[in-house]
């Protein structure tokens, strides 16, 4: 047996189960790496759920703080139109006779 056989023997050494621990490691570290790109990936989907539901609740509190300005401005035009009329149109109650004494 050559010198250097006989000393990669002493040392135990075997290049076939090397090279099987490497294999073994890779294959760990791609089943790692799946399962990070799959957490990854349903993290991702996750978010885009959450985004789309956030901005259909935006999309909602929109239309109704539209809906209720659309209202209010009504209700303020309506106000407008009733106090402008009454300014003009009506005259200030003439005080009854008893009302003053009391």
């Amino acid at each position: 047996m050559p010198w250097f056989r006989r000393l990669l023997a002493m040392l135990n050494w075997r290049p076939v189960v090397d090279y099987e621990l490497r294999e073994i490691e890779f294959d760990r570290r791609e089943i790692e790496f799946e399962q990070r790109m799959q957490q990854l990936e349903s993290e991702d989907a996750q978010l885009r759920k959450d985004d789309e539901q956030s901005k259909i609740a935006h999309e909602q509190r929109m239309r109704q703080l539209k809906s209720e300005n659309e209202r209010l401005a009504e209700l303020n035009a309506k106000l407008s139109a009733i106090s402008s009329s009454s300014d003009t149109s009506s005259t200030p109650p003439n005080a009854m006779p008893g009302e003053s004494e009391m």
